[in-house]
């Protein structure tokens, strides 16, 4: 295959809780960067531009109104978020997305559906995550938009948040492949069924291990294929990352999550990264911000050994 052959991390704050249930995700970007993800990805012979943060509205943590909580706000923030990593895919670099609530990824992901039509590659999304977020403002509990943004990659979200690729669905559902899914709302599992999606979770890992499951993924990737990953730190079990809005146990361990990375960064087509639902407010002395730098570290080709590719 080959590889990614860009050298420059664009590295993007988005600091907000807008999407989310919980108070707290706003504070994510600024934890990885304590954390050392700028120095990290240095050390691995990355140059790396810190864009700063984003600057959008507060969250007025008002009540759902039309099955959907902050939708302005959030299509504002996501807004900002479609152009800065227009504005680093145009610059041939790579956009890591520092979140921020997993409702970014509306802006980040259309961004780059948008950048991979003109370019003439295919998009392969990989949504690591305890939840598959394929609600939509009819179905979801909770009207929280972090729980929908795959609906409106889709197409089918509230019409604000759809259509910003230049088409109306920025994925269709062999586009996206999702890992360590555990938390499903009910009527979430018929809308998973219906569109047809590839949903590897907890039980599948138990049965076959990561590595079985990562080959089954990663086997028909080519060398036009841009493979974006989004990276949900509730992903992983609560116990080696506590510091998540919405935990749920029994998630991928932190060897399994190496695992899966490595064998990502193996494929070299990386292209873009959203990291994002990082709490500080529920961590532990900064332990969740650290894991993910050091997974950070392996999609960008860290390992034990140099090994052939």
């Amino acid at each position: 295959m080959a590889l990614v052959t860009a050298s420059t991390v664009s590295l993007i704050g988005a600091p907000t809780d807008v999407g989310a249930s919980v108070r707290g995700a706003g504070m994510g970007p600024d934890a990885l960067r304590v954390a050392g993800i700028v120095e990290t990805l240095r050390a691995h012979k990355l140059d790396v531009i810190d864009r700063g943060n984003l600057a959008g509205p507060p969250n007025p943590w008002h009540e759902p109104a039309n099955g959907v909580r902050h939708l302005d706000e959030v299509v504002t923030w996501n807004r900002a978020v479609f152009d800065a990593v227009s504005g680093a895919l145009g610059e041939g670099h790579i956009p890591l997305l520092m979140g921020g609530d997993h409702s970014l990824a509306i802006g980040s992901i259309s961004a780059i559906a948008k950048h991979c039509r003109a370019m003439g590659k295919s998009l392969r999304v990989l949504w690591l995550d305890a939840h598959s977020d394929v609600n939509t403002e009819a179905i979801s509990p909770s009207g929280n938009l972090h729980g929908m943004p795959v609906s409106c990659l889709l197409g089918h979200g509230p019409a604000s948040l759809v259509g910003w690729s230049g088409q109306r669905a920025a994925l269709s559902p062999e586009d996206i492949d999702f890992i360590g899914i555990r938390s499903v709302d009910a009527e979430e599992k018929q809308a998973i069924r219906l569109l047809g999606l590839s949903v590897y979770d907890m039980r599948h890992i138990d049965e076959y291990g990561m590595r079985h499951t990562m080959t089954e993924i990663l086997q028909d990737l080519d060398a036009d294929t841009h493979l974006h990953v989004s990276f949900d730190l509730d992903c992983l079990d609560p116990l080696e990352a506590p510091g998540v809005g919405t935990r749920v146990r029994g998630g991928p361990t932190y060897r399994e999550m190496q695992l899966c990375m490595e064998m990502i960064a193996d494929t070299g087509l990386m292209g873009s990264l959203d990291v994002v639902e990082i709490n500080p407010a529920l961590d532990v002395r900064n332990r969740t911000a650290e894991l993910a730098v050091e997974f950070v570290q392996s999609l960008f080709g860290a390992s034990t050994l140099v090994r052939e590719r």
